[in-house]
């Protein structure tokens, strides 16, 4: 039967769809899917300096 237990996982709905209908959505529900939006930005931002870092110590190790 455990074979079974990942299909009856429950799936994760998103946050926010890019593109979504926003009329049906309250003030509040705007306001919380702006802030989840904010912090997904700025996990964004920060993995993309973290490879930046990455890439520019390798560059210097090749001298490129």
């Amino acid at each position: 039967m455990a074979a079974f237990d990942d299909d009856l996982a429950p799936t994760k709905k998103p946050v926010h769809e890019i593109g979504q209908d926003l009329a049906l959505l309250s003030v509040e529900e705007l306001g919380e899917r702006i802030a989840a939006l904010r912090e997904e930005i700025a996990r964004l931002e920060a993995e993309r300096a973290r490879k930046q870092a990455s890439r520019s110590a390798a560059d210097q190790v090749f001298k490129r």
